[in-house]
């Protein structure tokens, strides 16, 4: 159903609507970095350069396909933690913090899409750490942490609900439910609720909203300390929604493109939430920058008032390249061992070159500390 008045508004009209609606801008860097530099186009904002700390193995096939990364942490032992990846050409992977391949998933071309995690999950019979990915519709996968492989616990073992691109994963603060998200490439969002009605310790998926999100759509990332549900319209905003059912369509702007007054440029891509004590953290997009993929960038805004924070741009590090024409991103705040003490960023990269390998596309990972401010305070 389409979205009242934005959405039929003309694009010179709805630019001035959007800027109206940016939640605000309080500018001001984080960390330790080399310091902000003149934009490197029109519209875009100023950039932190912070090299790359590692990669992962390349990605199986040629051309378009590692997208969306996920991130499930290792309780028991947070340096084995997975870092996990669709392949759009047709494989699902898990790599570990040395960017060594775990787990392959698949075979032929079927498409993959986009994944997400949450961890000690209660639905009907299952417990454990969930995995949902898109691939002819939604699947559920549970991790192992002993061996750390992943297993399907989809209700009939194949894809329920309608084929999508974009998805992620909310648990309600207040009653602990869980909605997965799916997003079609021409921006319908449908929430369904993740149940296991015989308690077998499989999981169904039961539509119970959708939402127009305008046009071509398929970052989001939800919190489920604040209900907040951001979905990304690739050439147009950053919106906040409601993340329960029962918030239909109502939305706001966290961020427009930097030609109507923002910080991003085409396409937005990616989202991830990074989740620190207190109501304090980041959400962080991928603009992909299509103008200039070689100029591609993240921006953070903070949690608690969505004001932007910096801007940043993953460089060539001493064994790893930079990050271009960015899709997905993932990040977590934890200690994952010496090599990420403070938590990680994933990057994907569209162009995978020297130093380090070369060839098909992978995933850059950064320390996390390095880019945003995350310890106590």
């Amino acid at each position: 159903m389409p979205l009242p008045g934005l959405v039929a508004l003309g694009r010179a009209v709805r630019s001035a609507v959007l800027l109206a609606l940016v939640l605000g801008s309080a500018a001001g860097c984080a960390g330790s970095r080399s310091g902000p530099r003149p934009a490197d186009g029109p519209g875009t904002p100023d950039l932190v350069r912070v090299s790359s700390d590692g990669e992962t193995d390349p990605g199986p096939h040629e051309g378009d396909s590692i997208d969306e990364p996920s991130l499930w942490v290792d309780r028991a032992d947070p340096s084995r933690s997975l870092v996990m990846v669709n392949d759009k050409a047709g494989a699902f992977l898990t790599y570990d913090l040395h960017g060594r391949l775990v787990q392959r998933l698949g075979s032929g071309s079927a498409f993959w899409g986009n994944s997400d995690v949450r961890q000690g999950v209660r639905v009907g019979g299952f417990r454990g750490d969930l995995v949902a990915v898109q691939q002819g519709g939604l699947r559920f996968l549970s991790v192992d942490p002993r061996t750390r492989r992943l297993s399907s616990v989809t209700q009939g073992g194949g894809a329920v609900g309608a084929p999508g691109e974009g998805l992620c994963l909310y648990r309600d603060g207040t009653d602990h439910s869980l909605s997965v998200y799916s997003i079609t490439r021409p921006g319908v969002m449908t929430q369904y609720a993740v149940t296991d009605p015989d308690g077998d310790g499989l999981l169904e998926a039961d539509p119970v909203r959708t939402v127009d999100v305008g046009s071509e759509a398929e970052g989001c990332v939800a919190d489920d300390e604040t209900g907040a549900l951001y979905v990304s319209e690739e050439d147009v905003a950053i919106w906040r929604y409601g993340a329960r059912a029962g918030d239909g369509h109502h939305r706001t702007a966290v961020d427009v493109m930097g030609t109507d007054g923002g910080h991003l440029v085409p396409d937005i891509e990616g989202l991830t939430l990074v989740t620190l004590p207190g109501g304090r953290g980041y959400l962080v997009a991928s603009a992909q920058n299509v103008a200039d993929p070689h100029a591609s960038y993240f921006a953070a805004y903070r949690r608690s008032d969505l004001s932007f924070v910096t801007a940043f741009r993953v460089t060539s590090g001493s064994g790893s390249d930079d990050c271009d024409r960015t899709d997905g991103i993932a990040a977590v705040a934890a200690d994952l061992g010496p090599r990420f003490p403070e938590g990680v960023f994933v990057c994907q990269d569209n162009n995978n070159d020297a130093p380090g390998t070369r060839g098909n596309e992978d995933l850059k990972l950064v320390r996390l500390e390095r880019l945003l401010e995350v310890g106590a305070g």
